[in-house]
């Protein structure tokens, strides 16, 4: 069967697309593995009507909405090929089946690696975070720390401000992230700066209460937030071709469509930053909207 549409990638923003054009009577397949980035926290925040929900919750209440329209097939696979074939595309499963597809939704979202130091992967989506706008409320006027190893330091110990005005910051050794304008503006409000290599952390199940750096000294904090490298999860849009905006996402035209004809991006993978679910979860609708009314333009002419 020739799906109108195959969406790789089910997070919200892949979610959120498959209700729209199930809605529309789209035969549409939705393709995931099941390994969301934010699997790692417990909570979900700022999602109206969800807020305080863990990320498992979320993806089983959508699917549970999901399976009620019929011409939806979600598929616990991963994607592993995608090529061009005639003006639709024929897709891969992890399982060694294949589907076509007129048009394809990616929203493969991105992939984060932590600066390199030991012990760090054991606190995050406990006590250390990304986002503060996704959980800063739960950490609110208590001593903070901010791991950033380059230029990003200055700007998310700003923001981190807005919820607690015990802040350090830790350049792990990045003496130069900082210009002096920007170390004199955060010393001011009280940040104190460390640029000291951390060597590691104290704390249990996740709940931080020190770090160490290589002097020997801790500093004592109940958590934070760390500056992550991002990068795409998956290939597929730079191997179809599509063009890359400045901040390393896929470049769309503000309703999802890429570069490449029958190509359409939605989620965090576009926007690279604010990277909410809320925000994925309307971008993935707006592609919807995007995709049903180009197959109407193509079939009623």
């Amino acid at each position: 069967m020739e799906l109108d549409c195959a969406i790789v990638g089910g997070g919200p923003a892949g979610l959120s697309a498959a209700l729209v054009l199930g809605r529309a009577g789209r035969h549409v397949a939705l393709l995931d593995e099941g390994k969301p980035r934010n699997a790692v926290v417990r909570q979900t925040h700022g999602f109206l009507t969800r807020d305080g929900a863990s990320p498992r919750e979320m993806r089983q209440l959508a699917w549970n909405e999901l399976v009620r329209y019929e011409s939806v097939v979600l598929y616990g696979e991963g994607v592993t090929a995608i090529r061009r074939l005639g003006r639709g595309f024929e897709l891969a499963a992890g399982d060694g089946s294949s589907l076509y597809a007129r048009k394809l939704l990616l929203a493969t979202g991105l992939s984060e690696t932590l600066p390199d130091i030991p012990g760090i992967r054991g606190f995050y989506g406990v006590s250390l975070f990304s986002c503060p706008y996704c959980d800063g409320w739960e950490l609110r006027g208590q001593p903070l720390a901010v791991i950033a190893e380059g230029s990003g330091g200055f700007g998310l110990t700003r923001l981190v401000l807005q919820w607690s005005r015990k802040v350090t910051l830790c350049t792990n050794g990045m003496s130069r992230s900082l210009t002096d304008d920007e170390s004199s503006l955060l010393r001011r409000y009280g940040v104190e700066i460390i640029h000291e290599s951390i060597t590691g952390f104290r704390g249990s199940e996740g709940r931080l209460s020190a770090i160490r750096f290589t002097s020997g000294r801790e500093l004592r904090c109940i958590g934070g937030f760390v500056s992550p490298y991002w990068r795409q999860s998956s290939p597929f849009g730079v191997v179809l071709g599509c063009a890359m905006n400045e901040r390393g996402g896929l470049e769309t035209d503000g309703q999802g469509r890429c570069s490449v004809f029958g190509v359409y991006a939605a989620g965090d993978l576009t926007v690279m930053s604010p990277a909410q679910a809320i925000i994925a979860a309307g971008e993935g609708s707006k592609a919807a909207i995007a995709i049903n009314s180009d197959l109407i333009s193509e079939d009623i002419q």
